[in-house]
């Protein structure tokens, strides 16, 4: 069983915004908050305390995000390399086991993600629990940007990335991933929904 403050939370809010026009995504409001600093509130509200030390992962505007409190890592990798990049900056700064990614972009996500992604670590044998969402189209769809993962796979994801490997899910198949579904009844349905644009930004905010 994972123990509270076993568990660092990174905020991966290092990419382009090429989808915002190039807007620091994490930067842009929700509700009158930074989506980048709601993301660290519901880290800090998460069922059973779970998540102890934060950060996050960013690459520009580097002292407005360090106004939030947290420390602040950009990625290590060059030419903004994606949200692995994000991983393995957390992996390399995390000093907890554990280490929990969540998206700057995704400001509904659910206050007992740690607390059900770490359920799956009661198999000792499980190395990544991964998040899982119903989409519009009925299909239970893998959520990789939401993954609580061991430590010590930070030399394999430096190995895959120094091989030019990106792509989350080819990475995450190297290892025991278990796909833990959030599509209980209660569950909130816009849980996983990603604001890509400011307009679905400004939508998800009317609800």
């Amino acid at each position: 069983m994972i123990h509270p403050s076993e568990i660092t939370g990174i905020v991966l809010a290092g990419g382009r915004g090429s989808r915002m026009g190039g807007a620091d995504k994490g930067l842009q409001n929700f509700n009158g908050t930074p989506l980048a600093m709601h993301a660290l509130l519901r880290l800090q509200m998460q069922a059973g305390g779970l998540v102890g030390d934060q950060m996050i992962n960013a690459n520009r505007n580097l002292a407005a995000y360090e106004a939030f409190g947290m420390p602040v890592w950009p990625d290590t990798l060059n030419d903004y390399a994606g949200p692995l990049a994000g991983f393995m900056t957390g992996l390399e700064r995390c000093e907890s086991p554990y280490l929990l990614t969540v998206p700057c972009d995704t400001p509904l996500f659910p206050l007992d993600l740690a607390q059900r992604l770490a359920q799956a670590f009661d198999d000792e044998g499980t190395e990544i629990a991964m998040a899982a969402a119903r989409e519009e189209d009925g299909q239970l769809r893998p959520q990789p940007v939401f993954c609580l993962m061991r430590l010590d796979l930070l030399e394999s994801l430096m190995a895959f990335t120094q091989a030019d490997g990106r792509k989350i899910d080819r990475w995450t198949d190297q290892h025991r991933t278990v796909i833990v579904p959030f599509d209980q009844p209660g569950d909130d349905p816009k849980a996983f929904f990603n604001a890509n644009t400011l307009a679905e930004l400004h939508a998800l905010e009317k609800g």
